[in-house]
């Protein structure tokens, strides 16, 4: 493994956090949203086309009583591929390397949407890593309900072999600000619940994203690794990597999503009885962006009573040693 490193960080520059940066096969992009330093870990993995700054309206409901970092994936954000894949599968090596780096012992992992399925392939081939999984609207394996029509033809676009590439070329000329809102609109049952500060650092990663090359292609690869990893035809490696999973979890999902619809949820929830179900009425794909509070609320009463356990193992091991001495 290519040793990583912390480096000292720049003003995030209105993202929300600390920007910093790290070495894992080539530079990694991540936010620093801070904590007490005695506060359990959580790292919050963004969603497919996402961003570290996913987390920035829910990071600071977290922050009083635990320490929040969340990388940009390979192909997303400000993190380049430069060579490593943008798929499920090499992000969630990525994301394994960056625990590594950044954690002396296990973790809670965060994920929304492909950050979630990621999450679970973690947990599952990596249990001794990660503590527990709290899960926002995960792309769980495909269910035999109707499909989103809008959805269904936008992923069926970007991962065409024809139209995809051709589309990824016309993205640069849309206008950044139109790019941003359609996003929020198809994630969101209400995209005006999000506040105009949040927009505005999606607006600015945008913006930086829009000078990289491969964009695009970057955006398709993973799109498609999320559908084969996801799919009917090639679901059963997923799923056996969800039965794995050992670690506590907390499932929380927008009653509205159009995306991954609930009902994938409650059959995965009623599949895992141990898990923590809650439902979010009248959110979307992305609950913690569109119902920041509501979100923390849950995932706050969660981390303090069924997930207690989890939240004092992702705590720093030299806390946990002193406090035993004293």
């Amino acid at each position: 493994m290519t040793t990583t490193d912390r480096v000292a960080g720049d003003p995030a520059g209105g993202l929300g956090g600390t920007s910093r940066w790290a070495d894992i096969d080539g530079p990694v992009h991540y936010l620093d949203f801070g904590g007490p330093a005695n506060g359990a870990l959580i790292v919050a993995v963004h969603g497919l086309g996402g961003t570290a700054v996913n987390w920035s309206a829910v990071a600071p409901l977290l922050t009083g009583s635990y320490r929040l970092l969340a990388p940009d994936l390979a192909g997303h954000g400000l993190t380049e591929s430069g060579g490593r894949g943008s798929d499920v599968q090499s992000n969630r090596v990525l994301l394994h390397k960056f625990v590594e780096s950044v954690a002396d012992g296990p973790v809670i992992l965060m994920g929304n949407s492909m950050g979630g399925m990621i999450a679970l392939l973690e947990a599952n081939a990596s249990a001794e890593t990660v503590a527990g999984l709290i899960l926002l609207d995960p792309a769980l394996p495909f269910q035999p309900v109707r499909p989103d029509p809008l959805v269904t033809a936008v992923f069926a676009l970007s991962t065409a072999p024809v139209l995809g590439p051709m589309l990824a070329r016309m993205r640069p000329l849309m206008p950044i600000e139109s790019v941003v809102a359609s996003t929020l609109a198809l994630c969101c049952a209400d995209a005006s619940r999000v506040t105009p500060d949040i927009i505005a650092m999606h607006l600015e990663v945008a913006r930086r994203r829009a000078r990289m090359n491969g964009v695009g292609k970057d955006f398709a690869h993973a799109a498609r690794s999320v559908i084969d990893t996801a799919g009917f035809l090639r679901s059963q490696a997923y799923r056996r990597a969800i039965r794995g999973v050992t670690s506590p979890v907390l499932l929380i999902h927008g009653e509205r999503d159009r995306l991954v619809p609930v009902s994938a949820a409650r059959m995965a929830a009623k599949a895992h009885p141990k898990w923590t179900f809650v439902v979010l009425p009248d959110l979307g794909h992305v609950p913690q962006l569109e119902a920041p509070a509501e979100t923390a609320n849950a995932i706050i009463a969660w981390l303090t009573g069924v997930g207690a356990l989890a939240a004092k193992a992702a705590a720093p091991k030299r806390r946990r040693h002193l406090a035993a001495c004293g």
